[in-house]
């Protein structure tokens, strides 16, 4: 592949292997999708792969034979911000974008007489990260209760949200998720199809509209460095070895990491107080629900037909109760026959 894509092809090697060798990896291929249509297959090709050798062929053969169900198996200690991951197989990476993955979803289907509750955390690192920044837009932003990334791209491009057009929501929102993960102008620039100079244009004037924003991601860093360490909401601390590192792509990803894993961290920490509450509150009821899956900031319920709005009222209310932000918690909970229709 190697030397079809960069010798017989001549495309640009962006990456490389720590080997000096051009990468071939999910990255390197997205950074010359653009350039010829083969690296965009090869993504497609291994994509389908991954998903028919995880999901398609396997889900079958792992289903138990006295149950009648497949069994994850859940890992408290397995990810460093504490969020919860999962393995044999993996739920959590099934992608929810795709018509594929989406296909896939529909093989989890609730009994008869049952249907499945999906209830999700809105925009949770964001609520997150406006909290713990106190940036007053962005803290308006959500007391409003708009569209936040409409209100972000009415900021960032100085115009009226209603004239807001789709492309610009896109950049705000690309930009909103982006900084939390310590995304470069360059990473935008590759994201949206723009060229560097306009990304960091972007970046430039998101932080001049939240400069509370920049403040807090700054001073996360500086604590990091300081101390070793950050800390989630709830005071648990997440050590980061690397900061010292003398290999400055190793020191650049875990300052990258330093400023997300508060938000991720708080995050986890959140739908774990969650679980926990819903869980005593279920063990109340007559057995109308079961807590099935955590995927991300979902939690997956089974609940019998005629009690599902009582459940899905009570499950919010819960869920939006976990931790006391200073924007609300938003939950939205969707009800179908099967996982993908609950969405």
């Amino acid at each position: 592949m190697q030397a079809i894509l960069f010798d017989e092809l001549g495309l640009p090697a962006k990456l490389k292997t720590p080997t000096g060798q051009p990468s071939t990896n999910e990255e390197a291929l997205e950074a010359i999708a653009d350039d010829h249509p083969l690296p965009r297959l090869i993504l497609d090709y291994r994509g389908l792969a991954k998903l028919r050798s995880t999901y398609t062929d396997k889900l079958a053969e792992i289903v138990n034979p006295r149950t009648g169900r497949v069994h994850t198996s859940y890992h408290q200690g397995a990810v460093a911000t504490g969020r919860v991951s999962s393995s044999d197989p993996n739920l959590q990476n099934i992608p929810v974008r795709t018509e594929e993955g989406r296909r896939i979803r529909q093989a989890f289907v609730a009994p008869e007489g049952w249907v499945v509750l999906a209830a999700d955390y809105s925009q949770i690192e964001l609520r997150i990260m406006a909290h713990l920044s106190g940036d007053e837009g962005l803290l308006k932003a959500f007391q409003e209760g708009g569209d936040v990334h409409r209100a972000t791209a009415a900021e960032v491009f100085g115009l009226a949200p209603e004239d807001v057009s789709a492309n610009q929501r896109r950049a705000a929102k690309a930009i909103n998720f982006g900084l939390m993960y310590g995304m470069s102008a360059f990473g935008l620039a590759r994201q949206l199809g723009v060229d560097r100079g306009e990304a960091s244009d972007y970046m430039a004037r998101y932080f001049s509209r939240y400069p509370g924003v920049h403040a807090f991601m700054e001073a996360t860093r500086q604590q990091a460095h300081r101390d070793g360490y950050v800390e989630t909401l709830f005071g648990r601390r997440l050590y980061l070895e690397n900061l010292t590192s003398r290999n400055q792509a190793l020191r650049a990803g875990a300052e990258r990491a330093a400023v997300n894993a508060p938000m991720q961290g708080t995050a986890a920490d959140i739908i774990k107080r969650a679980m926990i509450t819903v869980h005593a509150w279920l063990g109340q009821r007559k057995d109308d629900a079961h807590m099935l899956m955590q995927v991300h900031d979902e939690l997956v319920f089974e609940v019998r037909a005629e009690a599902v709005e009582e459940v899905r009222a009570g499950v919010i209310e819960r869920m939006s109760g976990a931790a006391q932000l200073s924007v609300p918690l938003l939950v939205e909970a969707g009800v179908g026959a099967n996982w993908d229709e609950a969405h």
